[in-house]
C-alpha cells in the first residue's frame, strides 16, 4: 500500500474534517505539500501531503450526479488519463462526456453508498445514535397519545380523557364547562397541542377576556410550548400604516373579546385573516337573548361562522340556565339550535334518559318499574342486557358487564353529549378540605380619617391606597404577617395575595428586611422574572418561606406544594376570590389549606369577609353560584360596605344569601346529568389512559439518548440538582440553534414531579421542542449513515465483510392523517455476508474486539473491495423490499379494522343522536381513502450503511 496519495493538477477531493467546504480542486502539490482550492466556499487549504485528510472523489457507473453548468450526467463508464477522470454518460437521453474538472463546486455526499464510496465515514457512535433516532420515530408515529404526554400537566384522566375525544375529531366544536378548578384551560391547551403537533389545524385565534390575557399567554407557553402572540389596539395600529392585516402576521394569536367587539375594524380584520380553530374563555359571559345579542357574542358567532372547529369554554350549563345554555351550542351549530323553544323540548324528551341512568347508577339490582322504562331507550338486541341488571342470581361481573354495555348505549343516545364535556368535584376526586383563620383588628386613624366622605369602593376595601408609603409603619396587618411567618407558620411555604401590585413590592420589601426569606410576584414583573420568583418560592431547601403575589399577577400559576394561603385582603367577586383560592386548591393538592385572613373590624373589610364567609360559604366550600349571587344582590352588597356599622343590614343580607345559596345549589344538585359526567370521563377508559403515558414515560429512556445526543453535537451539560441538568452551548457545537437553548443556558428535567414544582426549568418529552428538533436533525442529517468497523471475533472468519443496513418505510401523507397509526417508519435491519447469507449480530458488536485501524488504510480497503462490498449491499436491499409488501398488507389490515369500525360506530351513533354530524362520517371514509392511497405507495429508504470487516 502507497504511503503518499497521488495528487494531480484538476482532481477533485473532498476534506474529511470541513465537508462543508464543498468539491476541492487540486491547485498544485510538491513532494511535501498539496494546496486544495474549494470554489464553493472560496476558501483554500494546504495540507501535508503524507497525511492529507482528503478522500478522492470517484463516480462509478449508475451514479447520477451534478454538473456546475446546472445539468446532470447519468453515468455509464469512467475513464482515466494521467490520473484524471472523464465521466462518459447522458444527459436527458443523450450521450455526453464530462471531465471531473466540471463537476458542481457544491456537490455534498449526503446518500449512505457515496459517502462511503468517497470515505465520508463517521464515528461508531453517530451510528448507534442514528439507529436509536430511528427507532424511536418509529415507537412514536404508532403512540396514539401525541399531543398528551409532552405537556407540562399533571396525568389527570378526565382532562387527558376529554383532550383525546375531542383532539381526535375532525373539526371539533364543543362546550368545555368543567366546574372551577378542574382545568378547563389545560385541556383546551392539550387538545390545541394535539391538533397542531398532527398538523390538524396551524392556525389559532384565542379570544379572552382582557384580565385573561396573561394567565393564556403564561399557561401556553409554561405547559405547551406555545408562544402564542397577543394582539392589542396598540399593536394593531403598527399595521395600520402598512395597510396589512396585523391577525395575518402569526399564526397563534390571542386578543381581547372587548377588542373584536369594539373595534368593528379589528373584528373585519380577524374574519379576514381565516382560522382553523378558535378557542372562547369565559364564554359564559358572551349575552345572548332571543330579541338581544350582546357585541362580544355577535363578535364571536361570527368568528365561529367561519372556522371550523371551535372550543368554548365556559360555566356549567347548571350555572348557566338554560338560554344561556342555549347560546352556547349556537355558536357550535346554528343549523340545529337554531330555536330556543324547540331545544327545550328537546331536552325534556332526554330527562327520562338521565332518570333511566341516575337508576341504573344508583342500584346494584336494577328496580322492576324501571325495566320498561329502559326498554325505551335500548336496540332491540340490547332488551336481553336489560334483565340482566334486574337479576339477583347473575355474577357480579355479568351484571356489571351488562350495566357498563347499557350506560354507554345512553350517553350515546345524549342530545348534547358530543357537544358538551362536564366534569364536577363531586365526580372527580382529589381535592382537600379548607380551614378558615380570621384575624380582627382595630382600624388604625390614619384610615379612618381617609375613609371620611368616600365615595369609591377600592380604599374601604385596599386602604393603603390611602396612605403613603409609611402604611407598613401603622398597619396592624403588617406585624401580625411578620408574627405568623416566624412563629405560627416556620418553616411553612406560604402564598400570600394582595389585591394591589404596589402592595406586593411593598409588603416584600418590609419582610426581606425583617429577615424572612420572601419573593415578589406581580403583573409589573418580565415572564422570566416571574418564573425565577416561581423557582425560588418553589424550591424546597433554600427556597423562599413566603411569595407576595398581587391580584394579576398571580394570575395562571399554581402552587399546590403550598398549604396556606393569605389572603392580605378581599376582592369584591367571588369569582376573583375562588381564583386566588385556586392556586393552592387544586387537583394534586394534598393537605388541607389553610386560610388566613385578617380584616380591620367595623369596615368595608369586615361586612365583605362575613358575606363571602356567611352569606354565600365562598371561603370553606367552592361556590358555584357565586357570580349570580353576587350579580343577585350586587346593589344590598355594595350599600352595606358603604356602611359597614350597620350590622342589622348586613345580617339580614347573609340571611337572604343563605337562603338564596341554598336555594340554588340545590337547583344545581337537581340538574345534574349524571350521563352527562359519565360521558365527561368515561372509566376505565381516563384511568388507562394515564396508566398509559406514565409506562411510556418510565420505558422511553429519553433521558439516555438526550444526553448521548448532547455529547454528541457538543452541549456541555453538568448535573444542577435532584433531577435538574443544566445545558450550555459548547464552543463547537454542530447545530448552530437549538429550540430553546438559551446562550447562558439551560435548566431541563425529564421528570414530572419536578417540572411541575420548577416552572424555570425545561421539560424534556418526546414532544418538547427542543428533542423534536434532535430527532429531526438526526433523522434529516448524514451523520452516522456510512461507517466501517473492523472486528476481531472467533465466530467470523479473518477477512469476512459484512454489510449491514439500516432502511426505514417512508408512508408519504399528510401529517394530519397520523399514517403512522398503521404503518409507522419501521426500522428493517439486515446484516449480510458475502453469499447472501443473514448474520446475527448485536447492533453494538457485543462479544467483538475492536480494532483500530487508520483512516487512509480503511479507505484503501472500500477502494479494493468496492465491487464486493456494492454486490453485498445490493443483496441487503433486495432483503429489505421483500418485506414490504407484506408490511403494507398488515397495514391496510389494521386501517380496515380501525377506520371501518369507527364509520359504522359513527353512522349507528348519528340514527340515534343528531348530534353527530355527517360531515364527521365523511371526513373519515375520506381520510381512509387517503391513508390507502398513501399506504399502496410506501417506499423504503436506505438509512444508513454499516461495513463490518473481520480482521
Amino acid at each position: 500500500m502507497p504511503n503518499m496519495q497521488t495528487f494531480v493538477p484538476g482532481q477533485r477531493w473532498i476534506s474529511d474534517t470541513e465537508t462543508e467546504l464543498g468539491l476541492g480542486v487540486v491547485i498544485e502539490c510538491d513532494f511535501r505539500l498539496v494546496r486544495i482550492g474549494f470554489p464553493a466556499s472560496d476558501e483554500t487549504r494546504v495540507y501535508a501531503r503524507n497525511n492529507a485528510p482528503l478522500t478522492r472523489v470517484r463516480f462509478n457507473a449508475g451514479d447520477t450526479v451534478s454538473t456546475r453548468f446546472g445539468w446532470k450526467i447519468s453515468i455509464q463508464d469512467v475513464s482515466e488519463v494521467a490520473g484524471l477522470l472523464t465521466y462518459v454518460g447522458t444527459r436527458a437521453g443523450k450521450p455526453v462526456e464530462l471531465p471531473e474538472g466540471d463537476l458542481d463546486h457544491y456537490l455534498q455526499f449526503s446518500q449512505p453508498q457515496q459517502r462511503l464510496f468517497n470515505g465520508q465515514l463517521d464515528r461508531e457512535k453517530w451510528f448507534h445514535l442514528r439507529y436509536e433516532t430511528l427507532k424511536h420515530l418509529h415507537e412514536l408515529e404508532q403512540s396514539p397519545l401525541t399531543g398528551l404526554r409532552g405537556p407540562r400537566t399533571s396525568l389527570i384522566p378526565h382532562q387527558l380523557y376529554i383532550a383525546r375525544e375531542v383532539a381526535n375529531r375532525a373539526a371539533p366544536r364543543v362546550l368545555l364547562a368543567d366546574e372551577v378548578g378542574l382545568g378547563k384551560t389545560i385541556e383546551a391547551g392539550l387538545i390545541l397541542s394535539q391538533q397542531l403537533l398532527t398538523e390538524r389545524v396551524s392556525r389559532v385565534l384565542i379570544a379572552v377576556p382582557e384580565a385573561l390575557q396573561h394567565q393564556w399567554l403564561v399557561e401556553m407557553l409554561r405547559r405547551f410550548n406555545l408562544h402564542v402572540s397577543l394582539f392589542d389596539e396598540e399593536r394593531c395600529i403598527e399595521f395600520d400604516e402598512t395597510d396589512d392585516n396585523p391577525f395575518a402576521a402569526e399564526n397563534l394569536v390571542l386578543v381581547s373579546i372587548n377588542l373584536l367587539a369594539k373595534k368593528p375594524k379589528r373584528l373585519e380584520q380577524a374574519l379576514a385573516a381565516g382560522w382553523d380553530m378558535l378557542i372562547v374563555d369565559e364564554a359564559h359571559h358572551l349575552i345572548w337573548e332571543e330579541h338581544h345579542v350582546s357585541k362580544e357574542y355577535a363578535a364571536i358567532e361570527k368568528l365561529a361562522h367561519e372556522t371550523p372547529s371551535v372550543l368554548l369554554l365556559t360555566a356549567t350549563p347548571e350555572q348557566l340556565g338554560q338560554a344561556s345554555h342555549f347560546a352556547r351550542l349556537r355558536l357550535l351549530d346554528p343549523d340545529r339550535f337554531y330555536d330556543f323553544s324547540a331545544f327545550l323540548e328537546e331536552e325534556a324528551n332526554f330527562v327520562p334518559l338521565a332518570e333511566a341512568a341516575q337508576a341504573i347508577l344508583d342500584h346494584e339490582l336494577l328496580p322492576a318499574e324501571w325495566h320498561s322504562q329502559l326498554a325505551d331507550f335500548v336496540d332491540e338486541d340490547q332488551l336481553p342486557l336489560i334483565d340482566k341488571l334486574a337479576d339477583p342470581m347473575l355474577p357480579d361481573e355479568e351484571r356489571a358487564q351488562a350495566r357498563d354495555t347499557v350506560l354507554r348505549n345512553l350517553i350515546d343516545r345524549h342530545g348534547t353529549g358530543r357537544l358538551l364535556f362536564r366534569n364536577t368535584r363531586a365526580t372527580v376526586t382529589g381535592f382537600p378540605g379548607r380551614a378558615v383563620h380570621t384575624y380582627p383588628m382595630t382600624l388604625p386613624i390614619k384610615y379612618e380619617l381617609g375613609f371620611v366622605e368616600l365615595e369609591e369602593i377600592n380604599p374601604l376595601l385596599y386602604p393603603e391606597m390611602l396612605a403613603d408609603e409609611d402604611w407598613l409603619k401603622f398597619d396592624p396587618r403588617v406585624n401580625w404577617l411578620v408574627k405568623l411567618l416566624k412563629d405560627t407558620l416556620r418553616g411553612q411555604k406560604v402564598l400570600i395575595i394582595c389585591h394591589r401590585a404596589l402592595t406586593a413590592i411593598d409588603l416584600e420589601e418590609k419582610l426581606r428586611l425583617e429577615g424572612l426569606r420572601t419573593s415578589v410576584f406581580h403583573e409589573g414583573m418580565s415572564l422570566t422574572n416571574r418564573d425565577r420568583a416561581s423557582a425560588y418560592f418553589a424550591d424546597p431547601v433554600e427556597g423562599a418561606q413566603a411569595l407576595i403575589c398581587s391580584e394579576i399577577g398571580s394570575e395562571g400559576r399554581n402552587f399546590q406544594f403550598a398549604h396556606h394561603l393569605v389572603l392580605f385582603d378581599i376582592p369584591l367577586s367571588p369569582d376573583l376570590l375562588e381564583q386566588r383560592i385556586g392556586r393552592l386548591d387544586r387537583i394534586g393538592q394534598t393537605e388541607t389549606i389553610n386560610l388566613h385572613v385578617p380584616y380591620f373590624e367595623h369596615t368595608a373589610q369586615h361586612a365583605l369577609l362575613r358575606w363571602m364567609h356567611e352569606g354565600i360559604d365562598a371561603l370553606r366550600t367552592t361556590c358555584p353560584a357565586g357570580h349570580t349571587l353576587y350579580e343577585v344582590v350586587e346593589e344590598k352588597l355594595l350599600a352595606a360596605l358603604f356602611e359597614p356599622t350597620r350590622t342589622d343590614a348586613i345580617d339580614k343580607l347573609i340571611e337572604q344569601s343563605q337562603k338564596l345559596n341554598q336555594h340554588l345549589t340545590s337547583e344545581l344538585e337537581q340538574g345534574r346529568d349524571r350521563l352527562l359526567e359519565l360521558n365527561s370521563c368515561r372509566q376505565p377508559d381516563a384511568d388507562q389512559l394515564c396508566e398509559r403515558i406514565q409506562e411510556e414515560e418510565d420505558m422511553s429512556h429519553l433521558d439516555a439518548f438526550m444526553e448521548t445526543f448532547f455529547g454528541a453535537i457538543g452541549v456541555d451539560v453538568e448535573e444542577h440538582s435532584r433531577h435538574v441538568l443544566k445545558l450550555e452551548p459548547g464552543e463547537n457545537m454542530l447545530i448552530p440553534h437549538l429550540p430553546t437553548l438559551e446562550d447562558e443556558g439551560t435548566l431541563v428535567t425529564f421528570d414530572r414531579d419536578t417540572a411541575l414544582s420548577r416552572e424555570d426549568v425545561q421539560f424534556l418529552t418526546w414532544e418538547h421542542p427542543m428533542v423534536r428538533a434532535a430527532l429531526d436533525w438526526m433523522r434529516e442529517s448524514q451523520h452516522g449513515n456510512a461507517v466501517v468497523s473492523v472486528i476481531q471475533s472467533p465466530k467470523i472468519k479473518a477477512g469476512t465483510v459484512l454489510v449491514e443496513t439500516l432502511h426505514t418505510v417512508q408512508c408519504a401523507a399528510p401529517k394530519h392523517l397520523r399514517a403512522g397509526r398503521f404503518l409507522p417508519p419501521m426500522l428493517l435491519r439486515h446484516v449480510t455476508d458475502s453469499t447472501g447469507r443473514e448474520m446475527e449480530l448485536d447492533i453494538r458488536l457485543r462479544g467483538c474486539e475492536r480494532v483500530g485501524v487508520e483512516r487512509k488504510v480503511i479507505n484503501e480497503i472500500l477502494r479494493l473491495q468496492q465491487a464486493q462490498i456494492r454486490q453485498i449491499l445490493e443483496m441487503g436491499e433486495r432483503k429489505a423490499e421483500a418485506e414490504l409488501p407484506k408490511l403494507i398488507k398488515q397495514a391496510t389490515a389494521l386501517l380496515n379494522h380501525a377506520q371501518e369500525g369507527e364509520i359504522a360506530r359513527m353512522k349507528a351513533l348519528r340514527a340515534v343522536n343528531p348530534s353527530v354530524p355527517q360531515i364527521e362520517i365523511d371526513y373519515l371514509q375520506q381520510e381512509k381513502q387517503q391513508l390507502q392511497t398513501a399506504i399502496d405507495n410506501a417506499q423504503l429508504r436506505l438509512e444508513a450503511i454499516r461495513v463490518i470487516i473481520a480482521a
